[in-house]
């Protein structure tokens, strides 16, 4: 290898480095977005007159059958799918299913 080969190999690896400095800075400042995640168990549909009947207790059927998985969504963007488990005294989701994006 003739050493302006070696100058030039060097140079790019400098300038690969320079740009993966970059690179990790900018994926640094995105860790500090805040999004927002929601776990829907279920949907319903009913008319005002009978929300308006609702009264404690009342039990609001889901379409979701007992075992089925839910959605997960960060950013009103369905993300994944999973299960309702308990933690301690708190639910919690365990995802089984990540959605892919048909983003183009």
């Amino acid at each position: 290898m003739s050493e302006e080969d070696m100058n030039t190999s060097v140079d790019l690896e400098e300038m690969a480095a320079a740009v993966g400095e970059t690179a990790k800075k900018d994926i640094d400042a995105i860790y500090d977005i805040p999004v927002q995640i929601s776990a829907v168990l279920g949907k319903s549909s009913m008319q005002v007159s009978q929300l308006l009947k609702l009264g404690r207790g009342a039990v609001v059927e889901l379409d979701r059958k007992v075992g089925e998985a839910i959605d997960i969504y960060v950013n009103n963007r369905l993300v994944a799918r999973g299960e309702v488990i308990v933690v301690e005294d708190r639910l919690g989701v365990t995802m089984t299913e990540i959605i892919k994006s048909d983003r183009s």
